[in-house]
């Protein structure tokens, strides 16, 4: 048999209504000893001068009513009969004494005891009434616990607009709404982020179909298509697969990176800017470089890609014989990179476009890649651990910048944005 499912509230209740009658058995059982202590124990009588003071027996169960006739005997003479016998006077009062003795220390006890009574059931009635009014405060406590409930089964992947949106004084239960909405918020423009990845992947790769489709179309269509037609289909052929396998690699390595690095290596970004810059293909542009040590750790191959895709963006967005400047230095206890270029006009509100995927800041022309580039390079920044800053230049161009930690235990980045 299970036990009973107690929430929350029920808990908070029972908590509520434990402590304060914990709280007010103390403070009778405090106001019942103050008592005690302040009203006297009547022992002995005080009597007048000249008089002995009789000692009495303790009230308890030894004491005895005296008789009807000795009481009848002592009230004459207590009036002043003239033929009172002493003997007789003496015990009256030493009768009376006891009598006073017994009835004081019976009031004594009977004012205890029912202020003992009084307070446990005054005691018991505020108890009862506490417990309902702590089922309410814990149910308004709670109440920012319930929106929170609600928010979150609302939630789902098609659907993350819900939110708490919780007022009142910013307490911990407003803060944890807040945060709680912050998260739902990141999570809104991830999956949105997601979808409108995935659907311009979709359509980057839909191209190279539509042109191999295209091809092999126009092939078929001949009765008798001739060796120079079939070669045209393979060169395109060939050239669309060249185009989906570069995409299919960009898309690959921003899908490894959301797992972090998993090479460490000590590694030289004046030696990887030096190989790119002996390997790509610079066209008409002027490149000029001023390479200094720049030691950093990491995944080389994925250094060189992000080395890679800066100078193929410097030089795919520049002008007819324009400039590349590239410069590797250690500043600061860190690596930095430097890419810049002499490319068209870029406004400064538009910096941070150039870095979402399939973004560009013109329309697509042949020469231009997907638009993952610099989406690429800022995703191995943030998996180094490095800070990205990239700055539209007065005569047109983009300055790129990029700090990573240099070799060995080094202070982080400064934090640079986009």
């Amino acid at each position: 048999m299970t036990p009973p499912r107690f929430t929350v509230r029920v808990r908070l209740t029972l908590l509520y209504t434990l402590l304060f009658a914990v709280c007010g058995a103390a403070l009778v059982a405090i106001t019942y000893g103050l008592l005690a202590a302040n009203l006297p124990r009547i022992t002995e009588l005080t009597v007048k001068d000249g008089e002995t003071p009789a000692r009495s027996t303790p009230y308890g169960k030894n004491y005895e009513a005296p008789p009807a006739d000795f009481v009848e005997a002592c009230k004459s003479v207590l009036n002043g009969h003239p033929a009172s016998d002493p003997n007789l006077l003496s015990k009256c009062q030493a009768a009376y004494r006891e009598g006073l003795l017994v009835g004081a220390q019976t009031q004594r006890d009977a004012t205890l005891r029912s202020l003992l009574w009084q307070s446990g059931l005054s005691l018991g009635a505020v108890t009862l009434l506490a417990g309902v009014a702590g089922w309410f405060v814990a149910g308004r406590v709670l109440r920012p616990v319930h929106r929170l409930t609600a928010a979150a089964r609302s939630a789902s992947e098609h659907n993350l607009s819900a939110r708490v949106a919780l007022g009142g004084p910013r307490d911990e239960l407003r803060e944890l709404a807040d945060t709680f909405d912050g998260m739902l918020e990141r999570l809104q423009r991830a999956f949105e982020g997601q979808r409108r990845f995935i659907a311009n992947a979709s359509h980057e790769l839909r191209t190279p179909l539509t042109v191999m489709r295209a091809s092999v179309d126009v092939v078929l269509a001949k009765p008798h298509a001739t060796e120079a037609e079939l070669m045209g289909m393979a060169r395109d052929i060939r050239a669309a697969v060249d185009h989906a396998e570069a995409l299919i690699e960009a898309l690959f390595t921003l899908a490894r990176n959301d797992g972090g690095l998993a090479v460490r290596e000590e590694t030289d970004l004046a030696t990887v800017a030096e190989d790119v810059l002996d390997r790509i293909d610079l066209r008409d542009r002027r490149a000029h470089a001023s390479l200094e040590p720049a030691p950093t750790t990491g995944d080389p191959i994925l250094l060189e890609r992000l080395t890679a895709n800066l100078v193929d963006n410097a030089v795919r967005y520049n002008v007819p014989g324009g400039a590349v400047r590239l410069a590797t230095s250690t500043v600061n206890g860190h690596a930095r990179l430097e890419v810049a270029n002499d490319g068209p006009v870029v406004a400064p509100d538009a910096v941070g476009v150039l870095f979402q995927p399939f973004r560009r800041l013109r329309e697509r022309t042949d020469n231009d890649g997907f638009g993952l580039g610099l989406t690429i390079v800022d995703s191995i920044v943030k998996v180094h651990g490095g800070t990205l800053l990239a700055q539209p230049q007065d005569g047109g161009g983009l300055h790129v910048t990029v700090t990573l930690p240099a070799a060995g235990p080094t202070a982080p980045a400064p934090p640079c944005r986009a």
